[in-house]
């Protein structure tokens, strides 16, 4: 781990160097949502609408902070988010994803629309991985691509349910930048069959495939029915971090009705804005399994690769760690609702500001 990165013992100095390595366009990429860009603001408003309830007069010499998805041991109960064009990002695209998680001890997602391809990814890191498909063909496509994933070791498929459309980013449309899947400021090829997914089509591919299959860009309850009804093994709670439809709700707003419809029939991973050890907190007391982290995630391979999230994640733990301690628990299984309630956020101009509150003044607004 280069020098730097060792002497870094908060993520605002990790999220610094991104910014001043990133050009705009890619730096809007990432901090950038769908049209007023709401949705995103949410996301953050609503973890920051929580506080947290201390128990004092217990023994915390030692805690653990290790959770578990999919008969996965985790290092902490985080999963990294699948971002597409990755190697827009870094060099090594999904390959530095991989070797992060691998050599932290936690799972990877890995988008289909990041390079290099699922087996060269595969073949990078030994750790688990789960890969995430967006549908850009038939249904012999998509098995053909499902084949490939089986093949390459992937613990599981995630779907991406929440993307029928490809959403009005008007900073993109703003700069005319598009991610290399994108022809020419046009959509990507084949994206019109993401419009045509429906519930019995992810069926068909989960038994197909003889993996788990994740459901990822549940909104809603009577949605994440459904999905427990069809024996889905994960539920992941997604709004694509306010990048897809504007005006939706904090995912953790979400969290606390969908994990009440779950009723532990399935396992639950929620994304969104989250950016600190105390934000996974809150979410594991209201029910997920494991957390997603996306733009932070995106920011420290900006920084400085595969180093760079290694480093974010250690230092992740180290927050988790304290604020278990703090909180008066020494595993996550026993957080509870009785852990968080609801109180007054704060006003930020941006859910990174409010995150890292010692970000420049000069940095863009970011949701």
């Amino acid at each position: 781990m280069s020098d730097w990165l060792a002497e870094a013992t908060t993520n605002h100095a990790i999220i610094d160097a991104a910014r001043a390595r990133l050009e705009s366009d890619v730096w809007d990429y990432i901090a950038g949502a769908a049209e007023t860009e709401t949705t995103a603001r949410r996301n953050r408003l609503a973890i920051d609408s929580l506080a947290l309830c201390p128990r004092v007069g217990r023994d915390v010499e030692n805690v653990d902070t290790s959770g578990h998805l999919l008969g996965q041991r985790l290092r902490i109960p985080v999963l990294l988010a699948p971002i597409g064009a990755c190697e827009a990002i870094t060099t090594d695209g999904g390959i530095a994803q991989a070797r992060a998680a691998g050599r932290f001890g936690i799972a990877a997602t890995i988008s289909s629309v990041t390079e290099p391809s699922f087996e060269a990814v595969g073949a990078a890191s030994a750790g688990p991985k789960i890969s995430q498909l967006y549908i850009r063909g038939d249904e012999d496509w998509a098995n053909a691509l499902i084949d490939r994933v089986r093949d390459a070791g992937y613990l599981a498929t995630a779907i991406t349910v929440d993307s029928a459309y490809y959403s009005r980013r008007e900073r993109q449309l703003r700069s005319g930048w598009r991610p290399p899947t994108h022809i020419a400021g046009q959509p990507e090829p084949g994206i019109v069959w993401q419009s045509r997914l429906t519930w019995d089509w992810i069926e068909q591919m989960r038994e197909h495939s003889g993996l788990p299959m994740v459901v990822k860009g549940i909104q809603t309850a009577s949605d994440a029915e459904i999905a427990v009804e069809h024996g889905f093994e994960v539920v992941w709670v997604s709004n694509h971090g306010g990048r897809e439809i504007d005006h939706g709700e904090g995912t953790i707003d979400i969290l606390r009705e969908v994990s009440d419809a779950v009723a532990g029939r399935a396992e639950i991973v929620v994304d969104g804005g989250f950016m600190r050890g105390t934000d996974i907190i809150k979410a594991i007391a209201l029910g997920a399994d494991a957390v997603a982290i996306g733009r932070l995630q995106a920011l420290a391979l900006a920084a400085g690769g595969e180093e760079a999230l290694v480093r974010v994640l250690e230092l992740l733990e180290e927050e988790i760690r304290v604020s278990m301690g703090l909180l008066g628990v020494v595993n996550l299984g026993e957080l509870d609702r009785g852990y968080v309630k609801a109180a007054q956020a704060l006003p930020a101009t941006s859910s990174l500001l409010a995150a890292f509150p010692e970000h420049p003044l000069d940095w863009p607004s970011a949701p």
